[in-house]
């Protein structure tokens, strides 16, 4: 092969020779690529593990790029070009293998992230601690990848003589560069602070429900600067982080999703407490919502006109319990209309006779 080059012109085996070697290097890589790739789907098809599904899925764009490019820098002296053409094209090839390799560790991210979330559920009924570890690595994981990113641009950018330069007399007036940017990042500095507060201390998490704001909602994402709530008529609440350290907020499944429901009737004085209790009873009993922890019946208050009724219901999470309540709501009113129609908030008025007014006898209006 060398031989063929040394029998060309000097002319064309300068241009000739690099090309060959260059195309020749990608093509090279991107077989070895598609070799390898090859052997894990046949892999996968024969005994399908997730790892490997998860690297095939994520980790084949990137190795498309990286391999010919890995194998193109090991191959790139046998170019035998001058020195100022070979030390561009080397420092394309460094800048062309950087981007390469850190795309392919953001990738690898991807893949640590399916396998913990194979292993733990987040749909399953009672997942407060698989919550809790999702909040973290959804935080842990855009912090590790803008890591990725940055060492990467600054990796690319420390190979240029000037912007090295440069650096160095940045340094030389870095205490009033941290001033200026201690001021104009103040806010995305507390920001993520209460970033990395939210995701270990753990006021709220993942798929929590919150009240904020007099909405209700669940967390559908927590990013490095706010947090998306989902609210139930599938608007989004988005809301800085800084507002959930700095602010009071309900969450009602902080430390379990279990909740207690309240349904309030108001009836005349008339009413039957004790049957009232003994239907919510036998009502809620047969319900499939209800967790059978509590089911209870009680007057709560006694006004001019009418009686207070407090049902108290439990549910295992806040959409059954809200469920719940309109069923039992619903059910109880029914009842009393078509049992007790009596026992309906009424207004009495008592006329005495001598309230009533004045009238003629009948003799009198005849004369």
């Amino acid at each position: 092969m060398l031989e063929f080059f040394t029998d060309l012109p000097e002319q064309l085996r300068f241009w000739l020779q690099p090309l060959a070697v260059i195309t020749g290097s990608l093509v090279a890589g991107r077989l070895l690529k598609y070799a390898m790739f090859e052997l894990l789907d046949a892999y996968n098809r024969r005994e399908p593990i997730l790892l490997t599904k998860s690297v095939a899925r994520h980790l084949s764009h990137p190795s498309a790029w990286f391999f010919p490019v890995l194998v193109l820098s090991f191959m790139l002296p046998l170019t035998y070009l001058e020195a100022r053409p070979l030390e561009v094209m080397r420092r394309l090839v460094e800048t062309a293998l950087l981007i390469t390799f850190a795309w392919g560790l953001v990738k690898t991210v991807d893949v640590i992230q399916d396998l913990v979330e194979d292993h733990y559920r987040l749909g399953e009924a009672d997942n407060l601690r698989v919550r809790k570890l999702f909040t973290q690595l959804q935080f842990v994981k855009k912090l590790v990848v803008t890591l990725i990113i940055f060492v990467a641009t600054a990796l690319i950018l420390m190979s240029f003589a000037t912007v090295r330069k440069i650096g160095t007399g940045l340094l030389t007036s870095a205490g009033i560069a941290s001033v200026i940017v201690g001021f104009a990042a103040q806010r995305s500095i507390s920001n993520l602070l209460a970033g990395f507060q939210i995701a270990f201390t753990q006021p709220l998490r993942l798929d929590d429900v919150l009240v904020v704001e007099g909405e209700w909602g669940r967390v559908e994402e927590i990013t490095f600067t706010y947090v998306v709530l989902r609210i139930w008529d599938e608007r989004r609440l988005v809301l800085p982080l800084n507002y959930f350290i700095e602010k009071p907020f309900q969450n009602w499944t902080r430390s379990t999703a279990q909740l207690l429901g309240t349904v309030f009737l108001y009836t005349d004085y008339t009413v039957p407490v004790d049957i009232m209790r003994q239907e919510l009873q036998r009502y809620v009993s047969g319900h499939t919502l209800w967790d059978r922890r509590v089911c209870v019946l009680q007057v709560t208050d006694s006004k001019e006109r009418t009686l207070e009724l407090r049902c108290l219901v439990s549910s295992n999470n806040s959409s059954n319990a809200f469920d719940l309540r309109c069923a039992v709501r619903e059910h109880m009113v029914t009842f009393i209309q078509q049992h007790h129609p009596e026992a309906l908030p009424k207004t009495r008025t008592l006329v005495d006779a001598k309230d009533q007014p004045f009238t003629l006898a009948p003799e009198d209006q005849a004369g």
